[in-house]
């Protein structure tokens, strides 16, 4: 397998020792709280490292720039969401619509909560948008998308459970893009989901009718 290239992305260092490591967490958990009081405009790695009580220097042993933070940010918050979604999808005790508007439920929220990490990041889309994490958490992504469509609408042909995979996640990620960002209660997001859910799921049945009729 041929060696990943490092990027602006990539940090200098991975922390090796339980001090190394509470020094990150510092560092991390500095930089939510930069970007919720200052915004991305004014995230800075001078500001990130004020905020962490340690040296400029001693952030730069593991963060090569403010992007570095970021997409580690992100990256975390990927491993977060995934393992609640998978989990709520591989949940057969529970009916495919509910199983779907559950999901809705929890992504809207979780879209809302890091709205904005993903407005910060938005500009370093060509950077991090195919690097190894974001392509592996879209493969896995989809083929949990794909088996939920085989059990919600086990009778549609191949072609038409690939179509409704798509029409899944793009649903999801442009929808859910646009509900994180309106000022909206809780209650009014999750009406969203729910009306985004029974949608998907009409689309589903239609497909398994329209098969078994044939």
């Amino acid at each position: 397998m041929p060696r990943r290239t490092k990027t602006p992305i990539d940090p200098r260092k991975k922390p090796q020792q339980a001090r190394s490591t509470e020094l990150v967490a510092a560092i991390l958990e500095a930089a939510i709280r930069v970007l919720e009081r200052e915004g991305a405009r004014r995230f800075t790695t001078i500001r990130v490292a004020a905020a962490a009580g340690v040296s400029v220097g001693s952030l730069y042993q593991y963060f090569p720039n403010k992007e570095a933070i970021l997409f580690r940010l992100q990256v975390d918050e990927w491993a977060r969401t995934s393992a609640l979604l998978d989990g709520i999808f591989a949940d057969r005790s529970l009916p495919p619509p509910e199983r779907l508007r559950a999901v809705m439920r929890a992504f809207f929220a979780s879209e809302r909560d890091e709205a904005p990490l993903r407005l910060a990041l938005d500009a370093l889309g060509p950077t991090f948008a195919d690097a190894p994490e974001a392509l592996a958490v879209r493969a896995r992504s989809e083929r949990i998308a794909r088996a939920f469509v085989r059990e919600a609408a086990p009778h549609a042909s191949p072609a038409e459970q690939r179509f409704a995979m798509s029409l899944l996640m793009m649903t999801m990620g442009a929808l859910g893009k646009e509900v994180s960002e309106l000022d909206l209660s809780p209650a009014a997001r999750d009406r969203w989901a729910d009306a985004v859910a029974a949608m998907l799921m009409g689309h589903l049945a239609t497909l398994d009718r329209r098969r078994l009729e044939r």
